[in-house]
């Protein structure tokens, strides 16, 4: 299997659209002449990297600031759609940018760095790589569906695997990449090697984590799968953060009265020593790397749910937990600060 929409990032972006109504909405009453505010970082006066980010999260700032650590006196510049310069290491300056034409700081650049070009920073970032001929990097953040937005024509693809590096390019011969594991999973299982022995009984109820946010799999699955898992095992229902929209709330509160319990002791999934199940949550590959035990479970699960399930050899629930994925020799993120090194050094 491979992507739905290979290359067409247009499509994309409608399909997407035609899986939300508060999206289909907002294309119609925000006036397409309004153009996206960013603010632009840098740490000296010529940078030769580029880091976009769209969603200014502190989890997401860390997944770009990682590699940077071995980076170390590389001038580089970020943009983002607000001032993130207090969650970046170092001294920057920083000035809110006004319109879209190339910034006078940006002539230096020879990489941009950036989840893909399906968003604003990424789709003007991408913009301005091609207009400087410089490498368009994209790092795999997250596990891939056949629903993940396609690549920018030219991408250089930093990928957890082989296999996700091939899926994600679906046969594609202009997307070059280099498999660098997945930071994220280094994480778990160092945090999985740092947990210190339990001296008591631990709470073996599983978790679920909810996915009503989603676009890939109808809500109507998502609901039924998590309802009927919660009420036939006892376990608790775990709500993703994006789970705040009215429908969703609705949903909440009728499962409550149904009597589904929920998961609210506030701590992060990463703290949470519970067994977790979900039909395709990152979540339960963190866990199993972690040395917790993790399941995945679907009622009439899609052909491409199936495939994703063993692409990331994740267990179904009722049988053995999913095993620990291999970890890689050199941590992530340093492989991925060589790979932007060589390329701003122009020996790839």
């Amino acid at each position: 299997m491979g992507l739905n929409i290979p290359e067409d990032l247009a499509a994309w972006q409608r399909w997407q659209n035609s899986r939300s109504i508060k999206r289909q909405i907002m294309s119609r009453v925000r006036p397409s002449s309004n153009a996206p505010e960013f603010t632009l970082m840098v740490n000296g006066p010529e940078p030769r990297l580029l880091i976009l980010i769209d969603v200014p999260t502190p989890s997401a700032v860390a997944a770009y600031a990682e590699p940077l650590r071995f980076l170390e006196g590389e001038q580089i510049a970020v943009l983002a759609p607000k001032d993130l310069s207090g969650m970046l290491a170092g001294q920057w300056t920083s000035r809110r940018l006004e319109g879209t034409a190339l910034p006078r700081e940006l002539r230096s650049v020879r990489a941009v760095f950036a989840a893909g070009h399906f968003l604003p920073a990424g789709a003007i970032g991408y913009r301005w790589s091609r207009e400087l001929g410089a490498r368009f990097v994209v790092a795999q953040h997250g596990l891939t569906t056949p629903f993940a937005p396609p690549l920018a024509s030219g991408s250089h693809l930093l990928a957890f695997s082989e296999d996700d590096a091939e899926f994600w390019k679906s046969g594609r011969a202009d997307v070059t990449h280099e498999v660098v594991g997945a930071q994220l999973l280094w994480h778990a299982a160092g945090r999985g090697r740092a947990r210190p022995v339990s001296q008591g009984p631990t709470d073996t109820t599983p978790v679920f984590l909810g996915q009503l946010h989603g676009a890939e799999l109808s809500r109507w699955a998502s609901a039924k799968t998590a309802r009927t898992f919660c009420l036939t095992t006892g376990a608790e229902y775990r709500p993703h953060p994006a789970e705040t929209d009215r429908l969703s709330r609705l949903q909440h509160r009728s499962w409550q009265r149904r009597g589904v319990r929920f998961e609210s002791s506030g701590l992060s999934l990463a703290d949470l020593d519970r067994p977790v199940v979900s039909v395709f949550s990152t979540g339960v590959l963190e866990a199993a790397a972690a040395g917790r035990q993790a399941w995945v479970t679907c009622i009439d699960p899609p052909e491409w749910v199936s495939d994703f399930w063993s692409r990331y050899g994740l267990s179904m629930w009722g049988s053995e937990p999913t095993p620990a994925p291999p970890v890689p020799p050199a941590e992530p993120a340093q492989l991925i600060a060589a790979s932007i090194a060589r390329i701003l050094e122009g020996t790839v």
